[in-house]
């Protein structure tokens, strides 16, 4: 059984409070899984294994954009949030289903996976890297998780009606040579973002409910 909430557009810093706040809460009744869905003003996130070399515009640059740099704990490397990107936050415990992290990445991916294929939109995952591509070389959604006692949090980035051009700002996940691509770019017309979001909610609540 999984809660679905749905936070709008949020400033990054208080997400990430409210999904440690969530942790807690999960800790203290360890049968609660909650998905959250949201989007994000414009920022950039360096996670764990993340530099900020990878960061190739200058900071006053990014300041006059209002866009912030965050250093946080999630796993991977630099990505960029901004408003029309569906982020998908599954704060879990995984004794609920399987104390297995790869697993839970890989069961976020195909769940990604299915939610674009109605979109007529074929996409698969690379050896070696997470996230979930087209064609081998753009790259439609980044992911990065933290897990403490078996409890996720962070989750996913799905590009759908984003503007692209800010991905210029970095080099995406640290990955060289790749591309980004959204479900608008890939189908080639303005897609509703709140159908978006109302099919994944359904794969999630279908594949972890």
């Amino acid at each position: 059984m999984i809660e679905v909430r749905d936070w709008g557009l949020i400033e990054y810093n208080e997400a990430w409070r409210k999904q440690r706040e969530i942790v807690e809460e999960i800790r203290a009744d360890r049968k609660q899984n909650v998905f959250v869905m949201c989007q994000h003003p414009s920022v950039i996130t360096i996670g764990r294994n993340g530099t900020e070399d990878n960061i190739v515009i200058n900071p006053e640059f990014l300041e006059k954009q209002g866009i912030s740099v965050v250093k946080n704990d999630r796993g991977g490397d630099v990505t960029l949030h901004n408003p029309g990107q569906l982020v998908g936050y599954p704060i879990f415990n995984l004794e609920n289903y399987k104390k297995d992290l790869h697993w839970f990445l890989r069961e976020i991916e195909n769940s990604v996976i299915e939610l674009l294929s109605a979109y007529g939109i074929k996409a698969d995952i690379l050896k070696g890297l997470t996230g979930v591509w087209i064609d081998g070389k753009r790259k439609i959604c980044a992911m990065g998780l933290h897990c403490s006692d078996w409890i996720t949090s962070h989750g996913f980035a799905l590009n759908v009606n984003n503007n692209l051009e800010e991905f210029n700002y970095i080099i995406p996940c640290g990955i060289r040579g790749k591309g980004v691509t959204s479900i608008k770019k890939e189908i080639g017309t303005d897609i509703d973002f709140n159908l978006v979001k109302s099919k994944c909610k359904e794969v999630f609540e279908n594949r972890f409910g």
